[in-house]
């Protein structure tokens, strides 16, 4: 039998956190003969692609031929953010069941997305199930040490005693559209069900910066939701953004994050109630919140806890514990 042409001129587009489409050229005379394809697909990092180990027994997808482009889903877990390259092959089944089999093409790289916002409201749906009872709270509190407040103060004379936004990091899930691309600032809202008032202890230094909730949660604030996940423990945790609508933030989560309604969800709430404003927190998930403008100090009180540094409970650059059934949805980690 005549041999196949090997493919070229792979294209591949339509990328999305856990799919893409592909599509190559390869001689006429094979389009009415090629039964199946051979796609190998690999991590970039993984330098030895793992071709197939005899010609004819596959070790990668095997598809029937269909008309190109072609979408891949569910053929492996993809993973969100991550680079890959991809080969094709073209082949023919023979009547013995053995394949008559193209030269490898080309290897073409590309990057999966981030997760989308049907993606991050499944993640929403999880959290919402294990979030619990809501406890109001007063203030908004960022824990560190006192080398960073002191550095805050002195700022340079344009922005001093001001808490500057910075890049969130990599930590929670790897699809998450915030890790490495929004700018703010961390703060925690969580009380202690037996006194009502921020926890004593804390993972991030023995100093506290208090601001009244209102300065930062009010009807002219916008509240999504990012991320929900747990880092081998059996704490979970949510990340909040909050962001003063019409905000550069504002306008970044718009496009990419579900929008929550400020006075009704699970997670962080503010309501009036005999014409004051109330705030709620969820129980029973530990918030994280990303306030994406600069917080000038003069509007809150910094002072030192009594509690100790609780190292193990920090969530910097934090890697999300991709086996647990509970903050975990199918598209990719």
């Amino acid at each position: 039998m005549e041999l196949l042409s090997t493919p070229h001129s792979i294209e591949v587009n339509n990328i999305t956190c856990d799919s893409f489409r592909i599509s190559w050229a390869m001689e006429n005379s094979d389009l009415e003969r090629v039964t199946h394809y051979f796609i190998d697909l690999n991590k970039k990092e993984n330098k030895n692609s793992n071709k197939f180990k005899h010609r004819d027994v596959p070790t990668k997808l095997v598809a029937k031929a269909v008309p190109l482009p072609m979408t891949v889903r569910g053929h492996w877990f993809l993973s969100p953010r991550t680079e890959y390259s991809v080969a094709v092959q073209t082949a023919v089944k023979q009547s013995d069941g053995e394949y008559l089999v193209s030269g490898w093409s080309e290897t073409v790289e590309f990057c999966t997305g981030d997760y989308a916002k049907e993606h991050l409201a499944q993640l929403q749906e999880k959290a919402e199930q294990i979030a619990g009872r809501m406890l109001r709270f007063s203030v908004f509190y960022r824990n560190h040490h006192k080398e960073y407040f002191q550095h805050a103060r002195m700022g340079r004379t344009h922005c001093g005693n001001m808490l500057q936004t910075y890049l969130k990091d990599n930590s929670g899930s790897h699809g998450s559209p915030t890790s490495g691309m929004l700018h703010g600032v961390f703060f925690s809202c969580n009380t202690e069900f037996n006194t009502g008032q921020p926890p004593q202890d804390s993972p991030y230094g023995r100093w506290r910066f208090q601001i009244p909730a209102q300065r930062l949660f009010n009807p002219s604030t916008n509240l999504y939701f990012a991320d929900f996940y747990c880092m081998y423990t059996a704490y979970h945790y949510a990340i909040l953004v909050l962001a003063p609508k019409g905000s550069l933030g504002d306008r970044f989560c718009r496009d990419r994050l579900p929008l929550l309604d400020i006075a009704c969800n699970k997670f962080l709430t503010c309501s009036v109630e005999d014409g004051e404003l109330v705030f709620r927190h969820a129980q029973d998930l530990i918030l994280e919140i990303i306030y994406t403008e600069p917080v000038d100090l003069s509007l809150g009180t910094l002072g030192e806890i009594s509690g100790h540094q609780l190292m193990s409970l920090s969530t910097a650059d934090a890697k999300k514990d991709p086996s647990c059934k509970t903050c975990n949805i199918s598209v990719g980690r």
